[in-house]
């Protein structure tokens, strides 16, 4: 007897931990546009990224909890921190997931890459960064080495310039 197959079967999710993965963001807001790209490595997460119409200087860069633009850039809330710690550097001990440190913009134009340990972008791990947003600050971010309780927080980096959706990429570089 044959068993019939439910219509859905040919549909198969993904499996979690893929080997190859990469993530796309795309930044259009007022003069401020750009590509992030995220690739996965070995422990984390390889950040690409080519972002035009800068302010040149220093400028704070995070990934923030949702993905929502609902309210802009204002409704991605606060920088992913599924680990409670206090904000930090890309490469301090004590920092949030999400906290990328700066991007450097001159001519107008902040293109580079950055290595995150810990991120992922496999959906079934808590450091999944898919689906959530990245965020362009005007100011320089502080690193959480600045005075005051802000700093813990958002390493005073001001408001936001531009932010992007981060989703799954078909390329991989």
């Amino acid at each position: 007897m044959k068993t019939r197959r439910r219509s859905s079967a040919r549909y198969k999710t993904k499996k979690c931990g893929r080997s190859k993965q990469s993530g796309v963001a795309v930044l259009n807001m007022g003069r401020v546009k750009g590509i992030v790209q995220f690739i996965k490595q070995k422990g984390g997460v390889k950040i690409k990224f080519d972002i035009k119409g800068l302010k040149d200087g220093m400028h704070g860069f995070h990934i923030h909890e949702y993905g929502d633009m609902t309210e802009g850039c204002k409704s991605a809330c606060s920088h992913f921190n599924p680990k409670n710690k206090h904000h930090g550097g890309l490469h301090s001990h004590e920092a949030h997931l999400g906290d990328l440190g700066n991007v450097i913009a001159k001519r107008g134009v902040a293109k580079g890459e950055k290595f995150k340990k810990g991120l992922s972008l496999d959906m079934c791990n808590k450091a999944c960064i898919i689906g959530r947003m990245i965020i362009i600050h005007k100011q320089r971010d502080d690193l959480g080495r600045g005075a005051d309780q802000e700093s813990l927080k958002t390493g005073n980096a001001g408001p936001r310039l531009a932010c992007g959706v981060i989703g799954l990429s078909r390329k991989i570089d």
